[in-house]
């Protein structure tokens, strides 16, 4: 079941973020992930809507949305392929006329989700914080 973000479920959305970075993201160093740690309840969660996936009861995913942007989307590992993504996208999808997504050039992970999804590859830069590449890519409705 898909329904909107509430406070009691930040520590089961952190949990399937930090899961799903570590496999995702394992070029991200230790103190760059315990600094987005912080940053997510502090200053990404206020400012999006987020939405999140329960099955049996506990937060397994989630989405957050800042405005067109994906700021972020996350699944246990373990529920990889198995349509959980998909339904957070599709959930995204649903209320925006298009999306687009910063992900990092080595997330072969992200990089191949969102490319079966359709967004398409429109330019590529630096991410400051981490310094590694990014690539912009965009979905039209």
């Amino acid at each position: 079941m898909i329904r909107e973000y509430c406070e009691s479920d930040l520590a089961e959305l952190l949990d399937a973020w930090h899961q799903a970075s570590l496999v995702a993201h394992p070029f991200l160093d230790d103190a760059f992930l315990a600094s987005e740690r912080r940053n997510i309840p502090e200053l990404y969660l206020p400012n999006a809507e987020t939405w999140v996936y329960e099955q049996a009861g506990r937060v397994v995913g989630f989405i957050a949305m800042i405005g067109n942007e994906v700021g972020a989307i996350f699944v246990l590992p373990q529920l990889h392929g198995q349509g959980v993504g998909q339904a957070l996208m599709n959930c995204a999808r649903e209320r925006r006329d298009g999306l687009e997504v910063q992900v990092f050039k080595k997330n072969q992970i992200g990089r191949r989700f969102y490319s079966l999804y359709g967004f398409k590859e429109v330019s590529e830069s630096v991410h400051e914080a981490s310094g590694h590449e990014i690539i912009l890519m965009k979905l039209q409705k």
